[in-house]
């Protein structure tokens, strides 16, 4: 295995300089991207220095603020351009705690792309979320279910694991989303393909410093975009 973690950052520098030294720790041989959205708070320095002090940390400096899914697919890119394999993304503001990612690893190895779940074997796993941030959570994924129909419990999830094949075979250049809805396509590019998916349970915290991105606009997007990749794939 060669494992690489791609970490998309826009203005969380407290939050990665926390962050890359706690999954280097575990000593599991994964390298690190950190995808760089021309932050305006000392993140893409702050990034830089993280590279120079850790070997296997790299930086990915993006020009314009495009959206967490376009963060996403160059940060794939570069993944398969230099040979990585599984790829695995996840938040960097410790929404995702470090210590599910051995497991990843774990269950890759039965599986073409494992997620992340909050919600597994019906239960919620989530920490210091207000009940209409769970409400719209719940209903998010009812909600794509429906319209993708991919037996996946969450399907928002961003904590996940692609075996590289995967990212081989779906058409990166070809998908829509910009916003959290990528999360989705991604599962549904996957499964349309014959892919296998898998989950492991994780408890998901709120962020550990700085504000949430999620916006209006997002939502918005999520909901249409769904039917958009399924009537122009």
């Amino acid at each position: 295995m060669k494992p690489l973690i791609v970490i998309p950052a826009f203005n969380e520098k407290e939050n990665i300089l926390e962050l890359i030294p706690e999954i280097l720790k575990l000593n599991n041989g994964f390298h690190i991207l950190i995808v760089n959205d021309n932050s305006t708070d000392g993140t893409g320095e702050v990034a830089e220095e993280l590279s120079q002090k850790f070997p296997g940390v790299y930086v990915l400096h993006r020009k314009n603020k495009r959206g967490l899914g376009r963060a996403y697919i160059d940060g794939f890119k570069w993944a398969l351009k230099n040979d990585y394999d599984p790829v695995l993304e996840m938040d960097a503001d410790f929404s995702h705690n470090p210590k599910y990612l051995p497991k990843f690893l774990e269950k890759i190895n039965d599986y073409d792309l494992v997620v992340g779940s909050r919600y597994h074997q019906g239960r919620i796993s989530v920490i210091n979320w207000d009940i209409k941030r769970v409400f719209l959570s719940i209903a998010a994924n009812i909600y794509a279910k429906i319209v993708t129909g991919v037996p996946v419990s969450d399907a928002t999830s961003g904590f996940k694991c692609f075996r590289r094949k995967v990212l081989e075979n779906i058409n990166l250049d070809k998908v829509l989303s910009e916003g959290y809805s990528f999360q989705i396509e991604m599962n549904w590019r996957a499964h349309k393909a014959g892919f296998k998916i898998g989950e492991i349970p994780i408890i998901f915290y709120e962020r550990r410093h700085g504000q949430s991105k999620l916006s209006t606009s997002i939502i918005r997007e999520g909901l249409w975009i769904l039917w958009r990749m399924r009537l122009k794939p």
